[in-house]
């Protein structure tokens, strides 16, 4: 196959991904009654939306105070930075779209220095650009395997530190909602 068809079908497949999620991201919220296989679905689809965020972390956050946090984090996290790879994808496409942008050159530029750190920390706080790493990783041909790796690692980290945040605000208002309800 030739590099020009590797990079429309790869196009073709991050928006087809962006376009499925957008259109049932109403369904794809009835996963969480799933337990951790419904957290990481939904973290993966809405982590594969490129440039039109959809939020998991308000999901992860609430499922942080009904279920285990770590693994909710766990499952989270592998999943948003799995569902990163659409991402990449676009940039491996082509940089046509981003090259004149701001964004894309400071990120190129801090990735050239810092290499997939980037990625990593980009992926470990809450981040609505993103994407913009990803579709550099892309442009750059970081080998996927590696972007997946700093993507996955700094999500699980992120996904974490968010459901755990959720567990113990549901520890701090628990008492408050009892002594309201006069329990």
């Amino acid at each position: 196959m030739s590099e020009r068809a590797r990079r429309i079908i790869a196009l073709l497949l991050a928006v087809g991904i962006s376009a499925f999620v957008l259109v049932y991201r109403e369904d794809l919220a009835r996963l969480a009654a799933y337990g951790y296989p419904g957290i990481f679905l939904i973290c993966l689809l809405s982590s594969a939306t490129v440039v039109l965020p959809v939020p998991g972390l308000a999901l992860v956050f609430a499922a942080g105070a009904g279920f285990n946090p770590w693994l909710i984090g766990l499952a989270a996290g592998i999943g948003a930075g799995l569902g990163e790879i659409t991402g990449y994808l676009v940039g491996y496409s082509g940089r046509g779209a981003v090259e004149n942008r701001q964004s894309y050159s400071r990120v190129r530029r801090w990735m050239e220095r810092y290499g997939v750190w980037v990625v990593f920390a980009m992926a470990a706080v809450p981040n609505p650009v993103f994407d913009m790493a990803g579709i550099t990783a892309g442009i750059m041909r970081i080998p996927v395997g590696l972007f997946l790796l700093a993507a996955v690692a700094g999500n699980v980290l992120k996904a974490t530190a968010v459901a755990l945040a959720g567990a113990g605000a549901a520890e701090l208002i628990s008492p408050l909602i009892r002594s309201w309800l006069g329990r």
